[in-house]
């Protein structure tokens, strides 16, 4: 199972930014996905999660209002489309992928490497 996140890069306070996390050897289906995101020196932070089915979407509360996350199953990926960004949303994001839906790390078993993003002017 590989997950790689990509898409990342700087852009300025107020843009847009979309993430992909292409998944291959699991079907999105029958998994749940979640992107994560963390800047050095802090905690990890669930940004936002999709159960396995229908599928039910949570938002972090940072992300609210701001983010979407979906499935592109064309490509078996899952997309993270970022909006009115500042400068605290800067951090390295990044996707995660299991059996089982839930708001803490430690419920996914695949991880991806990562994209940073930078929001900066």
């Amino acid at each position: 199972v590989q997950l790689q996140a990509s898409g990342g890069g700087l852009v300025q306070p107020g843009g847009s930014l979309t993430l992909s996390c292409a998944i291959s050897g699991i079907p999105l289906d029958g998994h749940a996905q979640a992107w994560f995101r963390q800047v050095p020196g802090k905690k990890r932070e669930w940004v936002a999660v999709l159960s396995k089915s229908d599928p039910s979407i949570f938002y972090g509360e940072s992300a609210k209002g701001r983010f979407t996350v979906s499935r592109d199953y064309a490509k078996n990926a899952v997309l993270l489309q970022m909006k009115n960004l500042t400068a605290e949303d800067t951090a390295v994001y990044i996707c995660a992928a299991g059996r089982f839906v839930g708001l803490l790390e430690n419920v996914y078993e695949y991880w991806g490497q990562g994209t940073l993003v930078t929001v900066s002017s």
